[in-house]
């Protein structure tokens, strides 16, 4: 059993009007198992506790805590938090000329375990992962991310989950910019995973269409950086209704 812990956390931004809060004390447990869907509009803070998570440099938290399974996430590097098990499949998924997607899993492997997988079992289990995603061999050894859709960078990062076993995992709007296809394989993928694994999900969306497939435990809408309302599925379904109006005119 793993714990992702958030207590009154408060992060900051720097614009160019200077600094801007944008968390102003958001309390989050996330378990084993788990599956927590984050929803709320546009600017309400929900990337910005994704990016918090995982350790971007641009995002300065300036109060509040977040613990994994007791650790001070805040004191790890953005390295050391992936070896602990956290992972952060990104919005907007970047380019690595360069580097081949088989070498990038392998190396990446490599770094969380501790010792390389033994070789012939690790080309079969990454040819039985993108099979799954429905994604050409042929990707294994093109660059990584380098030209592909935006379909192709999300299963990317489905199979990258799936192959590095995380113990929490952060997706930030991965059902954006797909069709109803592939919205389809990148949830039957993060299916698959909870299926056969006791992963806990934090799962950030604006719509309602992705917990079609994967269904939530618990749902939290955030807005303007905090939460505002929790409850279970049948939340998401008034929200599908109802939309964030009521939420912003309080706000």
């Amino acid at each position: 059993m793993s714990t992702l812990e958030i207590r009154d956390l408060r992060v900051a931004v720097e614009t160019p009007e200077g600094t801007k809060e944008i968390l102003r004390g958001v309390d989050l447990t996330i378990n084993s198992g788990e599956t927590h869907a984050i929803m709320g509009p546009n600017g309400s803070g929900k990337s910005t506790l994704a990016y918090a998570i995982a350790g971007h440099p641009k995002y300065e938290v300036t109060g509040g805590s977040i613990t994994f399974d007791g650790e001070d996430v805040l004191a790890m590097t953005v390295d050391e938090r992936a070896r602990a098990g956290v992972f952060l499949a990104m919005q907007y998924p970047v380019e690595v000329p360069g580097v081949s997607v088989s070498n990038f899993l392998r190396t990446a492997k490599t770094a969380i375990d501790g010792k390389s997988p033994a070789l012939r079992t690790w080309v079969g289990d990454v040819r039985e992962a993108m099979a799954n995603l429905r994604m050409d061999p042929v990707f294994a050894e093109r660059n990584v991310n380098e030209g592909f859709s935006g379909g192709e960078k999300k299963r990317h990062e489905i199979l990258q989950m799936e192959l590095l076993e995380p113990k929490i995992a952060v997706l930030d709007e991965t059902d954006s910019g797909l069709d109803v296809d592939a919205l389809r394989v990148v949830s039957e993928g993060v299916n698959r995973i909870k299926g056969k694994t006791d992963i806990g999900i934090m799962l950030i969306t604006h719509y309602t269409r992705i917990l079609n497939y994967i269904k939530p435990d618990f749902v939290h809408v955030f807005v303007e950086g905090r939460i505002a309302e929790q409850g279970g599925a049948e939340l998401a379904e008034r929200l599908e209704n109802e939309g964030y109006d009521r939420y912003l005119a309080k706000a």
